[in-house]
Formats: structure tokens, sequence, C-alpha cells
């Protein structure tokens, strides 16, 4: 044991007169592994970044959320005239799945267009105005950060009330708290601001906080009947999330009168879609993004390679004198 330490000791000695003897080599062996290194934990760590924030703004549309529409969120250029000929969901429609459903928790009517918003000398333009229910709230988790969302009695009353989406309020009076109780015209009609929504951030490059929320009558009464309506549909167990997607599909199929052989004439939409189209548009970006840290340090290797060829080369003499002196390992 005695000799163990002692070997030990005098080889981690000769090791460091070594380094301090060729301090640039070393350097640049430390470097080298420290580029390669550096840039794989950088990539992984951006990687688990872009993912774990686009996983946060898929729950700020309701993690436990589908969506019956005319058609698919994400549909191709080949297939969209075949879901733009579909027949459009009806109010009946949203009023079967809400009688008729047993696992749903909330059941909200959809309406929506693109309004420019203004106040005074204020202007925000392309907002997504929204008519829909109180259950809106839960179905797509837009809760109030400041006054309420709108009620029962404002969509059976066609009260012109709208609750704002942060963007919007900032744009237009700078604070939230300035924003409730002042009038808004939203194409040529005013309404009062009741409530500002907590903030979302964005999903795939749009902001989800450019928006603002009034009541469906109040909407279709302003803004035209004429409008196909989407069905939000939460579930309150996440894990139930299937089973009312086969219970919702059912009830459609039987309010459209379609045949055990007839296709759907309708779309029920995920979370699952933008998920496939969010690691359709990132597979290849990850792919090279590992191939540039692979090679990182694959050159970062190759230096240090060379660098102990090197040092071994330069040690030949030593090693003959120490071998004809009695070394033997």
């Amino acid at each position: 044991m005695l000799r163990l330490l002692r070997e030990t000791y005098e080889n981690a000695r000769l090791a460091l007169l070594a380094l301090a003897g060729n301090r640039m080599r070393a350097g640049l062996a430390v470097i080298g592994i420290g580029i390669g290194v550096a840039t794989l934990i950088a990539i992984f760590g951006i990687i688990q970044g872009l993912n774990r924030s686009f996983a946060s703004q898929l729950d700020s549309l309701g993690s436990s959320s589908l969506t019956v529409s005319r058609r698919p969120w994400v549909t191709g250029p080949t297939n969209w005239w075949k879901f733009r000929s579909r027949p459009p969901i009806t109010f009946h429609e949203f009023e079967e799945v809400k009688r008729q459903s047993v696992l749903a928790s909330a059941v909200a009517p959809i309406v929506s267009d693109a309004f420019d918003i203004k106040f005074a000398d204020r202007s925000v333009a392309n907002v997504q105005c929204t008519g829909t229910t109180e259950d809106f709230s839960v179905a797509r988790a837009s809760y109030p950060r400041l006054g309420r969302f709108i009620s029962d009695s404002d969509n059976q009353l066609r009260q012109r009330v709208v609750v704002l989406g942060e963007d919007v309020s900032r744009a237009l009076f700078d604070t939230g708290e300035a924003a409730l109780g002042k009038a808004v015209l939203i194409n040529r009609s005013h309404y009062r601001v009741i409530g500002v929504l907590e903030r979302k951030g964005s999903l795939l490059g749009n902001s989800l906080d450019l928006v603002a929320i009034v009541p469906f009558e109040t909407f279709r009464n302003d803004f035209g009947a004429k409008r196909s309506v989407s069905i939000a549909v939460a579930s309150a167990d996440p894990k139930a999330l299937d089973a009312l997607e086969d219970e919702v599909m059912s009830i459609m199929r039987r309010a459209r009168s379609l045949g055990p052989d007839q296709e759907d004439s309708f779309t029920i939409n995920r979370q699952e879609q933008f998920t496939k189209l969010y690691g359709q548009l990132t597979g290849t970006l990850y792919a090279v993004a590992f191939g540039v840290g692979l090679i990182t340090l694959l050159v970062g290797g190759i230096g240090i390679m060379n660098i102990m060829l090197v040092s071994v080369r330069e040690r030949t003499r030593e090693l003959g004198v120490r071998r004809a002196i009695g070394a033997r390992r």
C-alpha cells in the first residue's frame, strides 16, 4: 500500500510538472474539450427550453379540452377545398352537445373574426374578436386577471361588454386597471370593458393575448349570425379526454344524421395536432443542431489527439532512458 501511494504521488507530481512546462499545449487541450462539451450542453439546453416553452403555450389553450370545428387546425393545400365544402357547424349542434354530453365539464360556442379596436386616438389592428359564453373561460383556460368574465346574463341580454387580452389592454390603456369601465369601439359599436385576461404568450409565433371576448349573442347581433360555429368542450379529467372525444363524435354524427358508411363532415381538434406540427417544424432543426455539436466535439477530439501524439513523440528519449536504467512499467 505504501509503495502504491508513493507511485501515485510521483506520477501526479510528474504530470503536474509536465503541464506546468507545457502551458500552451495543456491550455489548447482544455479548450478543445471545453468547446465540444459546452456546445453539446448549450444545444441540449436550447432544445429543452424550446420544448418546455411550447408545452406551456399548449397548456394555455386548455390541457384537457377539444374543439369541434369545420376543418382541422392544421391542413395542407391539397385537401383544403374538401374541408371548405363541408356544411357549417350550427348553434343547434352546439346545443345538442351541451345537452347530451355526460363527460363534458364545460361546453362553449365560438364565433370569431378580426376587427380593429379603438379608444380615443389609439387603435389596435386585427384583434381576434371572439363571441362565446361563460363556459369559454373553463374550456380554454381564459381567466380574467382584472375584473370579470362575461356572464350568462350578459349573453341573454346581448350586453355590449368585452374582456380584453393583455396586449390589447396595454396598447389602448397602458395598464389593465385603466381599461376597466372604459368604452372601446369595435367595428363601429361601443363596448364597455369589464375585464382583462391573464397573459398567455404566443403559439407558433401568433400572440394569444391579441384577443377580445364578447357575449355570443351580442357578436351575432352586431357582426352577423350566418357564421360557422366552433364548439369548445372541456373534460374535468384529462385522462377521460379520449372518451370525451368519442362521446362528442357520436353526438355530432347523430345531430348531422350521418350514416355508418358516411365520412365525418366535421373535425375534432386536439392539442396533439400542434404537437405534431411542432415536431415536423423542429425535427430538421434539431438534427442540424446535433450534427453541429458532434462535429465540434469531433474537431476538438482530433486536436487533443494530435497534441497527445506530439507529447508522446517528444518523450521517446525519456522513455528509452527510463527503460535503460531498469524501468519496466
